[in-house]
């Protein structure tokens, strides 16, 4: 608690009466502390400040935010607000027109869906031939049997190797239709080779992308995001498979809160915080009775095989302690050598024992690499240097085009190599096209190839780094053909970067490869190769920003600007400190997005790279504008204009005209707001760019609704409508529907505001975007 916040000394009137009914609010809701206020708004402290203490009107969108974190009345406080914004009135509705550095109007992501239209079915594939674990089976059974009170939650424990996975996704599969909306894999990577387990922020992003969570809806806040999530699951009937955990802390923000989902979590460690704080139902998993690792290998090799040499089978269990990932290998060798008796195969397998380190805990004396070691030994001399090349991957899956460039050869060859390793269980396609290693495996080929050529080490390492690179590049410009470019060297020799062929395909691409690429940033980096680590980061932007992966672009651009500064690279940093202010700004963090971006700005400067100045100052044209700034915005869009002018860049300079027609209308000079917007839409014609017309007219149509054409204004809105739908950008369609609404309401036509409203609303609703509430007021005005 703190003491009453000061107040703004205002004269009698409008404003006067916002700032009573907002510290009033605040007295109510018991004095709750800024930086309280802050974490649930997602802005600074300082900003809240503002809000409360400084004479200035605040932004509707700040006041609105700060009224429902005190559980006030909003529709209360934005009529007071319009009377007092009366003399400086902002628009009703964010302008069509969006910050054009960070998410540019040229091509438009296809719609998604409604949040939970298609249950999600995201179980990865169930092991072949699974046997055995009857009573850990009937055990999950009981457990998750489910008394309708209380969230359920298994917490699975045991050795590597153990067989925790395979039994969770098994049961999984087997109790798919309890749960018919749906089912969540996620694997945390709590014991992943990089050490790099998922965090909160990127585990609650995944889980939100299962349901299709428009990036608009998705809250800044970690908390907020997993408030989200809780309440999409609230009432559900869903499985949560959380695979690989490091700690009951990793898990516990994850878990549902609601008794209608069941959730099982594997784990190396016993989970224990969970049986405690959660009432988890410990299960742990001990290694395989004999009697059971005789039916996974019969499972594998056929019962007669067994039948025939039941001692050397008694054998091979005893050398694999009984656990089935070993188990698995040894028998994957038998089967693809159906005339070997298995009595040699036991032979070999102990000699391939000795002098190894063992993988287990204390109590595991076998030696689990002397098992992987054997199999790797077998394999072909062009499978082994795959296998060895494979440790150097950051995961945590690949493909066959990633590995054709991380090995230099064909994508055939590559195809037939992973099959091999497949057939020998080192690796898993675990999805369609998607291969997988277990993280001892990776570990184990991580080994190897230490203790190999390092130049060969390397070189791969590069390949790799340079294919998703190149690919990340060709996807970033179908995303986005007007980004400021990054000039790439040349990939190594033997590399082929993946055809992408249009938007879909670039974006399923980058979205598949997300995971691959945040780690692929880290392995840059840690390797020394920091060209690539900013330059990755900086291609990935475009796609993070419109999935709304924010967390994630924050912590990528704050590794490129530590890539560039050890370089040094001035371009580089430049790029990094430019993503690192945009990240800031789509998290609401205006103060360091300003310094960052002004230091990129200097950077372009004295690089003398006016393109990249430009965008820089536009992007701080926006920042300043959030901050209610908008004679400085104006300032920045013209210095922005000037550069792009000077480097002949006829789309910065459209989306600058633009830009200093919305500050000029916001600063009431609607004459010379129609005059720039005008020659933006006739710029944005010439190039062919239906949505960057669309955005102007928006424009248009706002300025000559203050200007009091209210009949040409609602013309402007209506075309913008028009190309937007077409354009399949439907919430800068719901955008311009509501201006439109306003229009006609001041037009004297209620019920023409009300039907374009209700469209707009209808639009925002199936989006999800939080634009709606301020919809839902404007209906409350009656119909005459």
């Amino acid at each position: 608690m703190v003491a009453a916040l000061p107040k703004p000394d205002v004269a009698e009137g409008p404003v006067r009466d916002l700032v009573d009914a907002l510290h009033e609010l605040h007295h109510r809701a018991g004095w709750p502390s800024l930086r309280r206020i802050a974490k649930e708004v997602g802005c600074s402290h300082t900003t809240v400040w503002a809000a409360f203490a400084e004479p200035k009107v605040p932004r509707w969108g700040l006041l609105e935010l700060i009224v429902e974190s005190l559980d006030g009345d909003t529709a209360a406080f934005h009529r007071l607000w319009l009377a007092a914004s009366s003399a400086d009135p902002p628009p009703a509705t964010a302008p069509a027109v969006t910050p054009p550095a960070v998410t540019p109007p040229a091509v438009t992501p296809p719609a998604v869906t409604t949040p939970g239209a298609t249950p999600p079915r995201q179980l990865i594939a169930d092991v072949s031939g699974f046997v055995c674990r009857r009573a850990e089976i009937a055990a999950l059974d009981a457990s998750l049997a489910g008394n309708g009170s209380a969230v359920t939650v298994v917490a699975i424990s045991g050795t590597a190797g153990v067989g925790k996975t395979a039994l969770a996704v098994h049961w999984a599969h087997q109790a798919a239709d309890r749960f018919p909306d749906g089912h969540l894999y996620l694997n945390l990577r709590g014991f992943d080779p990089t050490g790099q387990p998922l965090t909160t922020s990127q585990a609650v992003r995944a889980l939100l992308d299962a349901f299709d969570v428009p990036p608009q809806r998705i809250p800044a806040t970690i908390d907020g995001q997993l408030a989200l999530y809780r309440s999409i699951l609230s009432g559900r009937r869903m499985l949560l498979v959380l695979d690989n955990a490091r700690s009951a802390e990793q898990v516990r923000p994850l878990l549902p809160g609601t008794a209608s989902c069941s959730t099982v979590v594997t784990s190396r460690n016993d989970l224990f915080g969970l049986v405690v704080g959660e009432g988890a139902h410990p299960l742990v998993l001990d290694l395989m009775p004999a009697a059971d690792a005789r039916d996974l290998i019969a499972g594998r090799i056929g019962a007669g095989r067994v039948a025939a040499e039941p001692a050397a089978v008694d054998l091979i269990v005893e050398r694999c302690a009984r656990l089935p990932l070993a188990l698995a290998v040894v028998a994957a060798r038998a089967a693809t050598h159906p005339r070997f008796g298995l009595a040699a195969v036991a032979d070999e397998l102990s000699v391939a024992r000795g002098g190894l380190d063992s993988f287990g805990s204390e109590d595991l004396t076998t030696d689990l690499r002397a098992v992987i070691s054997w199999s790797y030994v077998q394999l072909s001399p062009d499978g082994a240097g795959l296998f060895r090349l494979l440790g150097g991957h950051p995961g945590p899956d690949l493909t066959v085009p990633a590995t054709a460039s991380t090995a230099g050869s064909g994508a055939g060859p590559a195809r037939r190599l992973l099959s091999e390793l497949a057939a020998t269980n080192l690796v898993t396609e675990h999805l369609p096209g998607r291969y997988h290693l277990h993280d001892l495996l990776r570990s184990y080929a991580s080994e190897l190839a230490e203790a190999g050529d390092p130049q060969e080490r390397r070189a791969a390492v590069v390949r790799m780094l340079d294919h998703y690179l190149h690919t990340a590049h060709r996807a970033a410009l179908i995303l986005n053909p007007y980004r400021h470019p990054i000039a790439l060297e040349p990939a190594a020799p033997g590399v082929t970067p993946e055809s992408l062929a249009g938007y879909a395909q670039a974006l399923a691409w980058l979205t598949a490869e997300r995971p691959v690429l945040l780690a692929a940033v880290r392995l840059a980096a840690d390797a020394g190769l920091d060209r690539h680590a900013w330059q990755l980061a900086w291609t990935m932007t475009t796609f993070l920003d419109r999935r709304g992966h924010w967390h994630d672009w924050l912590a990528l651009s704050r590794a490129a600007v530590e890539a560039a500064d050890r370089l040094p690279d001035p371009q580089g940093q430049a790029y990094a400190h430019r993503g690192l202010g945009l990240a800031h700004f789509r998290l609401n963090q205006y103060e360091p997005a300003q310094a960052e971006l002004s230091t990129a700005a200097g950077l372009f400067a004295a690089r003398g790279d006016a393109s990249g100045q430009a965008h820089a100052e536009l992007d701080l044209s926006w920042t300043c504008e959030r901050a209610g700034r908008h004679r400085d915005a104006l300032a920045h869009a013209r210095r922005s204009l000037d550069l792009h002018s000077a480097a002949d860049d006829l789309p910065g300079q459209a989306r600058a005209l633009n830009s200093i027609g919305w500050f000029a209308a916001l600063l009431h000079d609607h004459t010379t707001a129609l005059a720039y917007c005008r020659r933006a839409h006739a710029l944005f014609q010439q190039l062919g760019d239906p949505v960057g017309q669309a955005a102007t007219l928006d424009s248009i149509g706002y300025a000559n609704h203050q200007l009091g054409d209210h009949a040409e204004a609602a013309g402007c809105y209506r075309r913008a409508v028009a190309m937007f739908r077409e354009a399949g950008d439907r919430y800068h369609e719901a955008q311009s529907l509501a201006n439109l609404g306003d229009a006609l309401l001041a037009a004297a036509d209620t019920g023409g505001a009300h039907h374009e409203w209700r469209t707009a609303l209808r639009i925002l609703d199936e989006l999800g975007h939080p634009d709606a509430q301020r919809v839902r007021h404007r209906l409350a005005v009656p119909v005459s």
